[in-house]
């Protein structure tokens, strides 16, 4: 009978365990993240592609619905010219395929954010093709998003039937073992019968668990290694402020403006192309527009009591003006320098690889993370793009000065910059 009891504890074991890792899968299940991927997208691939159509690139839907090699689709939309130098075999057919048409390269996507378009386009299509099928006369099954709640919940109740059944089973052997070890008329101390509480069934199970000491050893590892992700999580994002949204005296829609209006940002960030700061646009920006534009809006009605406009008489007053307090969103430690014109007019790069899809967003809020280990990364996988630069142009000319043994001083490598030494 021992023996058997021995089975079964090993074998209740083995379930309870087999349950455990199988929840903890369930539960720790992670997908990339579809909303993002369709923001990406939206700013990034819908000037050449569909995700069902064919535009001026193929439909998206089927082809990355039927690549499964995810390492290869994230190499081929991050650089696919690399992959074609290189004369890899499925860059050169899909090259082929569509007529030798070049597509551009986005080395400034993350791993991540690749990952996110995936998921997007995969996601979109399924909805897609099970649209029309659930229209049908037979009604067809939708599109499969993954285990339904309903499925996950039935797993949970039979972890938690199988483990009272288990505990149910063990006292049951427990109590038949004390029968036979009884009728063996084997000595059993027995204890004190005591009014059967549930009190002193708590403290009684309470002491047999702390004197189980491979439990209370893995409680005091699954503990320590808890606080210390919890710790190392909290620590690594202290002045991250990814996703930082405050709310702006004035509600200022960039959905709208750089949107639906199509307004370029430089319009009223004209800092970012020439200077270090993109600047904050002045209220007079505003009224380029909005001295006839929207004039009953209550949020312009802002604008005009900032600037002492009188719009009935349209003129304006400066006693009666007063500076708009905007909240600052991006704010880089004082030690990290960035300037701006380095990147959007050397470099070339879009507000949206750091800013996010600025043009979908009603209220901004801070899309990337700002560290250094994100600014790294970009900087590993962004190429330089030389040719027609006067920057790198004038770098190239010092070089083959000093090639030459000619005298180079520094004002010949910016050194009479302004932003050298005051920014």
């Amino acid at each position: 009978m021992r023996n058997i009891s021995l089975i079964f504890k090993q074998f209740s074991r083995t379930v309870l365990l087999v349950a455990g890792f199988a929840a903890m899968g369930f539960t720790a299940h992670a997908q990339a993240d579809v909303a993002k991927g369709e923001a990406i997208f939206k700013a990034k691939c819908t000037a050449c592609h569909k995700v069902d159509q064919k535009l001026v690139g193929p439909a998206l839907g089927p082809a990355i619905s039927s690549e499964t090699d995810d390492k290869w689709l994230t190499k081929w939309i991050q650089n696919n010219q690399a992959l074609i130098a290189a004369k890899d075999p499925k860059a050169l057919k899909v090259y082929n395929d569509n007529n030798q048409q070049g597509m551009s390269v986005f080395t400034e996507l993350s791993d991540g954010d690749v990952a996110n378009i995936i998921a997007y386009v995969r996601d979109d299509y399924k909805k897609l093709q099970a649209a029309p099928a659930a229209g049908g006369a037979n009604g067809a099954a939708a599109a499969d998003n993954g285990p339904s709640s309903v499925m996950i919940y039935a797993l949970v109740a039979v972890i938690v039937i199988a483990f009272i059944v288990i505990l149910v089973l063990n006292r049951a052997i427990g109590t038949l073992e004390k029968l036979l070890l009884k009728k063996q008329a084997e000595p059993i101390e027995e204890e004190a019968e005591e009014e059967p509480t549930a009190t002193v069934d708590r403290l009684a199970l309470a002491k047999k668990l702390i004197k189980n000491k491979k439990l209370v050893f893995f409680v005091v590892v699954c503990g320590t290694i808890a606080l210390g992700a919890l710790s190392w999580v909290t620590m690594w994002n202290t002045n991250v402020h990814q996703g930082y949204q405050p709310e702006q005296p004035i509600k200022y829609s960039h959905e709208l403006h750089a949107g639906v209006m199509k307004i370029n940002c430089q319009y009223c960030h004209s800092g970012a192309y020439k200077s270090k700061n993109a600047s904050i646009p002045s209220l007079n920006i505003c009224m380029n527009c909005h001295k006839v534009v929207k004039t009953e809006s209550p949020e312009i009605h802002k604008i005009y009591d900032a600037l002492g406009y009188d719009p009935a008489t349209q003129k304006y007053d400066s006693t009666k003006a007063k500076p708009i307090q905007w909240v600052r969103i991006h704010n880089l430690p004082d030690f990290a320098y960035f300037n701006h014109s380095q990147h959007t007019k050397v470099a070339g790069i879009q507000c949206q690889v750091c800013h996010g899809p600025i043009q979908t967003m009603k209220q901004v809020y801070q899309y990337s993370p700002l560290t250094m280990k994100w600014c790294i990364q970009c900087h590993k996988r962004t190429e330089v793009n030389y040719k027609g630069s006067a920057y790198y142009d004038k770098m190239i000319e010092v070089h083959d000065r000093i090639k030459n043994g000619e005298k180079v001083t520094e004002a010949a490598l910016g050194g009479l910059e302004c932003g050298k030494c005051h920014y």
